[in-house]
């Protein structure tokens, strides 16, 4: 399991777009978790997603973020 997660939702065009700004930041390997499957998750990230979290850094990027935001980020916490 990767300390990154993605955290989105299904038929989201906004984690479609967080998915295409992290392949342009080219960021590590990272999981994605849909936040439907569980009532913790939805309630925790339910209007917020899509969110980049760095589980070993205990820190999270909220939506919007590009490329640049996205390194910096990952610089940040590595």
């Amino acid at each position: 399991m990767s300390d990154l997660i993605l955290y989105q939702r299904d038929y989201c065009h906004l984690c479609d777009l967080a998915l295409a700004v992290l392949a342009e930041a080219r960021a590590p390997d990272f999981d994605s978790v849909w936040v439907d499957d569980a009532a913790v998750l939805e309630q925790r990230y339910g209007t917020r997603v899509p969110v980049l979290r760095d589980e070993r850094a205990d820190r999270e990027l909220d939506w919007p973020f590009d490329a640049a935001a996205v390194r910096a980020f990952l610089g940040s916490t590595r």
